[in-house]
């Protein structure tokens, strides 16, 4: 204000150049008081029907959820009723269950090559019922791995990544010499016993999910005697995936070689082998094998997950 007196007194401007403009008067007519309060209750009333409308939508659905599991209930509950009423009397064998069962004990080792009938059965005449329960692991373990996966980008910082290796370190128990020793001796014996039931699972009782229950915790018993860390070293992440993805893979073609050839009538030229040695049963052997390295490998990928967040020890972006 005084430079601009000053300017005044010397003839270079006005005093009340640089005074702001006069603030608009709003208009205050009644009509358009009117007219506010008019879009004000509008706005309002929309609101309040909006709301009802969710709360309309949400009671609906409420309701449609109710009837619909009311209704599949009974549905259930009346299958389940009906194949009760079909079932044969207390004490009182089927005859049509007698035909399968007489089929696999005096067909089992002529058509499948298995001294074990169970081993056959499984992966023979029952192989496609096998094949889903084999992904149906690995489906189990990558909706495991979803949850359970620490990396970059579900991380709150970086110091989340500190705490998974302090954490690790805590509760790491490979420096006990006595873990140490008795998972040296265990681990290796555990493994090579699996190694065993799975390659002759066609001869005698084991297999593929047996076996590989058996090579799993046995590297878990040498993952919590040695620490995560050594394991690393030679089951890393990419090994992992490519063991299961060739097992899954390998199981799909060649069972669905012996299906497509088997729908046709025609023969697979598959031999059985001689029965009771240990390259015999037709595919039995090579899809014990598939089956017991996706079982080992879903076990120690679930040990994994839950010890650490992670296959393979590092968490990368």
């Amino acid at each position: 204000m005084l430079n601009n007196w000053k300017k005044w007194l010397l003839g270079d401007g006005e005093v009340l150049d640089d005074l702001p403009a006069p603030r608009e008067i709003p208009d205050l007519s009644r009509e358009k008081i009117k007219e506010k309060n008019r879009q004000k209750a509008l706005e309002i009333e929309n609101k309040a029907w909006i709301k009802r409308l969710v709360r309309a939508e949400s009671r609906g659905f409420h309701i449609a959820y109710i009837v619909i599991a009311v209704l599949s209930c009974i549905g259930m509950i009346g299958v389940l009723l009906f194949l009760i009423g079909n079932l044969p009397n207390y004490g009182q064998e089927n005859p049509r269950t007698l035909e399968v069962v007489t089929r696999y004990v005096e067909k089992g080792l002529e058509e499948t090559g298995a001294v074990n009938i169970v081993s056959g059965m499984i992966l023979d005449y029952r192989a496609f019922d096998t094949l889903g329960e084999s992904h149906v692991l690995f489906t189990a373990f990558v909706c495991a791995m979803i949850l359970l996966r620490q990396d970059y980008r579900n991380m709150h910082s970086p110091v989340d990544d500190f705490r998974s290796l302090i954490g690790d370190e805590y509760f790491d128990l490979s420096k006990d010499t006595i873990l140490q020793e008795s998972g040296a001796l265990l681990g290796s014996w555990i493994f090579l016993f699996g190694i065993y039931v799975l390659l002759n699972g066609q001869n005698s009782p084991g297999g593929g999910f047996s076996g590989g229950a058996i090579m799993g915790t046995g590297l878990i018993i040498f993952a919590a005697s040695f620490g995560m860390a050594r394991v690393d070293k030679f089951f890393t992440r990419k090994l992992f995936f490519n063991l299961v993805f060739l097992s899954l893979a390998f199981y799909n073609f060649a069972k669905g070689y012996v299906f497509f050839m088997g729908a046709n009538g025609l023969e697979n030229h598959i031999p059985k082998g001689t029965p009771g040695a240990l390259l015999s049963g037709g595919l039995i052997l090579p899809l014990d094998i598939a089956v017991g390295i996706v079982v080992a490998c879903t076990m120690f990928g679930f040990y994994s997950l839950f010890r650490r967040g992670s296959i393979g020890g590092k968490i990368e972006p």
